[in-house]
């Protein structure tokens, strides 16, 4: 319910929004909330309820399009390792293990810094560092599921290799890797709050959570509501996925 209620959100912000997101009245500027904002105004007298309902459009398809972008180039190296083992595993997950050595969010933070800023330069360094747990997580599901004894009996029956791999094996290993899949747009959601908070982002005047979280933290002491709002947003869908991908994972374990 709470990520269906943030897709809805998605789709239906720019509608509901009382007043332009992006209109300025500095005349207004810093406006307690009241009946013509709810959320106040921010430092440019913006209407923070508009910001904050707009968001949700750029926030969920970017968080989104990254974590699939990292699945898909993640999978694609997992089930070559894993299917056809020897030097193409040995190298692939030695470049894995290249990967992971750096910190996540310094990885992602220098190669923004070399892209530059940007959705672009955002799903290329979600794919470029994301695609490791993907790539691992299904390697060795596909290595257990190779040894079952429906796989030896497609062998048996003159089934080729590559119809073994898509009809046979892949759905029955890809499984928890759904799972990992929602708790990754978590993630991507926080690194994305995190990175606009920087100003690696989402760059101004577009709303979005992280920036709005770093242009209210200047005004914290007292105009607390214009972090507050856009954090509860980055904390509850958050939350919403982290509870979708628990009970994913319980279910497909069952």
């Amino acid at each position: 319910m709470i990520v269906g209620l943030f897709a809805l959100l998605a789709v239906v912000g720019p509608v509901i929004a009382p007043m332009d997101p992006m209109g300025q009245d500095l005349a207004g500027r810093l406006a307690q909330p009241s009946a013509s904002h709810l959320l106040g105004t921010d430092a440019f007298g913006r209407d923070v309820l508009s910001r904050v309902l707009v968001a949700a459009r750029i926030d969920l398809p970017v968080c989104i399009a990254a974590a699939l972008v990292s699945a898909l180039v993640g999978l694609v190296l997992g089930a070559a390792g894993g299917y056809l083992g020897g030097v193409v595993d040995a190298f692939l997950m030695r470049l894995g293990d290249l990967v992971m050595a750096f910190p996540t969010y310094v990885l992602v933070i220098a190669l923004i810094a070399v892209i530059g800023p940007g959705v672009p330069a955002i799903l290329v360094s979600f794919a470029l560092v994301g695609w490791v747990s993907y790539a691992r997580l299904l390697r060795e599901e596909i290595r257990r599921v190779r040894r079952e004894d429906y796989i030896t009996a497609a062998y048996l029956a003159g089934i080729g290799r590559p119809t073994v791999l898509v009809r046979h094996v892949l759905p029955n290993a890809i499984r928890p890797v759904l799972a990992y899949f929602v708790m990754d747009v978590m993630f991507a959601i926080l690194t994305l709050a995190a990175l606009s908070y920087l100003g690696l982002g989402i760059q101004p005047p577009s709303p979005e959570w992280g920036t709005m979280v770093a242009e209210g933290q200047t005004f914290l002491q007292t105009h607390w509501w214009l972090t507050a709002a856009p954090g509860a947003m980055i904390a509850g869908l958050g939350l919403g996925l982290l509870l979708v991908g628990e009970s994913l994972e319980r279910r497909l374990k069952a």
